[in-house]
């Protein structure tokens, strides 16, 4: 009964479960942005983009005897991987900002954005 107890304790002292919590939901969001991206917004970089198969684009290093290339340095792949990561990395950061809102009020002295529990602006140090 002892290890029990002891794990539970360790579940909710260590964060533990809060964490194992943020991993699920990281994943869900995850294949959320993922389809945002693939279905959404792909389509349209599509557009944008040259036509063709430019993530085959590679310079061949090496050719077997038939002529075949066997190892190739392939730029177009790396420029696709690079792509995709920049629209999920802006796609991620559009659902983070909306999502977490932080209310603000306008400081009285400099104008500046502070926080609503703020007892002091950070900006001029005026009491608020």
């Amino acid at each position: 009964m002892s290890l029990a107890k002891d794990f539970k304790e360790f579940l909710l002292k260590q964060n533990a479960l809060a964490l194992a919590v943020g991993v699920v939901i990281g994943a869900a969001v995850g294949r959320v942005v993922s389809a945002i991206v693939g279905d959404v917004i792909m389509p349209f970089v599509g557009l944008l983009l040259p036509g063709g198969e430019w993530r085959n684009w590679a310079v061949p290093l090496t050719h077997d005897a038939t002529g075949k290339v066997t190892n190739a340095i392939k730029y177009g792949d790396l420029l696709g991987q690079l792509v995709d990561f920049t629209i999920v990395a802006i796609v991620i950061f559009a659902v983070t900002k909306a999502l977490l809102k932080e209310p603000t009020k306008t400081c009285p002295r400099c104008a500046e954005p502070i926080a609503v529990a703020a007892t002091r602006c950070k900006y001029c140090t005026r009491d608020v």
